[in-house]
């Protein structure tokens, strides 16, 4: 399946799982569908991240399930054979860049520095993810928006449902939510209500952010 970067673009939020068990697979996907979410990228440091993306993608038809934490072209193929429908990696690699250009995969590269930033985007990335934002900020992402206006950013690391609406203000065309909501207590212990009652808030910040610039 192609990832609709449309559908994206009107809800531009990407739940992180990293360390998610089988056992809990169920529940915290059923809670991100219940809050709102439909993006989610399982980390392939995640043990069985092959297994678990190709059981959610084959599940939960809602969500459109990526691999994260991808640091190489054979890990990306790995991933695109498991049925994930983009990548996601804290750095970028021209190797992962490729394939997934080949592959019409989507993808979504780490970088800092505009250099890094600039030589992701020329490579083919759908957006690029600011990682870790919250070492900078949102006026990084405001001043690193004036000379790459072109550029999609994705903020990525620190971001929650306070500080939302000051990255979005900044310029980012997407975040993310990770450990902060889908933290390994929670999962272990089932605090699926929890879960979905967090990721409700921090939509509810996004689509109030976008139903005011409509």
């Amino acid at each position: 399946m192609i990832f609709d970067l449309h559908r994206f673009e009107s809800a531009p939020v990407i739940g992180i799982l990293r360390g998610v068990k089988e056992e809990s697979l169920q529940g915290v996907s059923e809670a991100s569908i219940a809050g709102g979410l439909r993006f989610i990228e399982i980390t392939l440091n995640t043990q069985d991240s092959y297994h678990l993306i190709q059981q959610a993608t084959n599940k939960y038809s809602e969500l459109t399930i990526g691999a994260g934490t991808v640091l190489s072209a054979e890990e990306a193929k790995k991933a695109f054979d498991s049925g994930a429908q983009f990548i996601v990696a804290p750095n970028f690699e021209e190797e992962v860049a490729a394939f997934c250009v080949e592959n019409k995969l989507a993808y979504f590269p780490g970088a800092l520095t505009p250099t890094e930033i600039q030589k992701a985007w020329k490579c083919g990335a759908t957006m690029v993810k600011v990682f870790p934002v919250s070492q900078m900020g949102p006026d990084y992402i405001k001043q690193v928006k004036g000379p790459f206006d072109k550029v999609k950013l994705v903020a990525v690391g620190g971001v929650n449902s306070s500080n939302i609406k000051k990255y979005l203000d900044a310029g980012a065309d997407a975040v993310a939510l990770g450990g902060s909501i889908y933290s390994l207590q929670r999962m272990e212990n089932g605090k699926f209500s929890d879960i979905q009652k967090d990721i409700e808030d921090f939509m509810f910040e996004v689509k109030k952010f976008y139903s005011k610039i409509s």
